[in-house]
This record gives structure tokens, sequence and C-alpha cells, in this order.
């Protein structure tokens, strides 16, 4: 059984625009003129997922897509650190900040640990194995990257050394309990292609 995925990164919000941690805030403006100008999704999914959070629920509304809300989709948990600057955390915080990006068990914040974030990814994976067809999820960053590396069977080091920008889309093929990445690119990219 064959199961493609498509993985597709929230557009942009305050606090991607400014390297925050996010908090539950909704697509910039900008985000919502570039989604209005994108043509609506006309691939065929077997099954179109969301992350609960709001800006991966406008998203998928943005492209009018019918999305089933899905948790383990959610973003890591940044616990304390929700909603504040990267540069404002390491001023604070250098030590704990400086072990967070060093350590993948490190949970500084009071949240959710990469190496946690990347187990959740896994499993989630694991069970969409199971299924055949193609799936399309509206998700986070740090969900794209945590099954980019499961998928390619790279260190949890590797987390880091993948780029995925707002509208970013993650294609999986997903068959004999393995995963293959395909390709990652811009949403655009990917809507252009045949």
């Amino acid at each position: 059984m064959t199961v493609r995925l498509e993985l597709v990164c929230h557009a942009s919000t305050s606090a991607t625009r400014t390297a925050a941690f996010p908090a539950d805030e909704p697509l910039d403006d900008r985000a919502l003129r570039r989604l209005a100008v994108l043509a609506p999704d006309e691939r065929r999914a077997d099954r179109v997922l969301t992350s609960p959070a709001l800006r991966a629920r406008q998203t998928a509304e943005a492209m009018k897509l019918t999305a089933t809300l899905d948790p383990e989709l959610r973003d890591c948990d940044y616990g304390r650190w929700a909603g504040l600057g990267f540069d404002e955390v390491q001023a604070r915080e250098p030590e704990a900040a400086a072990e967070w990006l060093r350590d993948p068990t490190a949970t500084p914040h009071g949240g959710e640990s990469r190496e946690a974030l990347m187990r959740r990814v896994a499993v989630w994976l694991g069970e969409q194995l199971a299924t055949k067809g193609k799936v399309l999820a509206v998700t986070h960053a740090s969900v794209i990257r945590a099954a980019i590396v499961h998928a390619i069977e790279a260190e949890p080091r590797s987390f880091w050394r993948i780029d995925v920008a707002p509208l970013s889309v993650a294609r999986l093929s997903g068959h004999d309990g393995r995963w293959t990445l395909v390709s990652l690119g811009a949403l655009d990219e990917r809507r252009a292609a045949p």
C-alpha cells in the first residue's frame, strides 16, 4: 500500500515575521493577501487534515480546503516562551536557550522537547502508513521538520538544518513501512506542477 503525504506549512504570522515562539496568533495581513491570489487547490486528496491552531485552520480555509482537525499535527509546545521573540528569550535566559538549541531532550521552557515532538510525529507518520491514497495536511514548520528527519532517518540534530518557510510543501511517499522525501518547495511551485 502506498500513501502520498503533502505537508503544507501554514502561512505567515507576526511570530514567523519576528522570529518569535508562536502563540495561537492569526495569519498576518500579508499572508491573507498572498493566499487570496492563489488559485484554489484543484488536486484531489483522500483526506485533508489540519492542526487545530488558528493559523493552520485559517490557511486551510483560505485554500478552500475542508479539513478535519488532527491534534497530532499541532505545533511544538513552547511553554512559557510562547509569544516571546527568540532574541528576547536569549537575552533573558541565555543558558536555557543554548541548551534548548543543543539538546533535543531539553525543556527549559516547560513545554515539549524536540525529542517528544519528533516521537509524536513519528507515531503519526506510522499511522498514516496504515492507510492508502493521498493525505494533505496543513501544519507547522516544526512538525514538517520532524517528519523529514524521520523520513530520511536523520539524526535529531539535523532538525535545525531544514528550513521550512511559510507556505512550504513537503511531499513524502510511504510504502512498505518506510517514508521517502519526494520534494520540499514552495506552495506556488506545487500548484504549478503538472
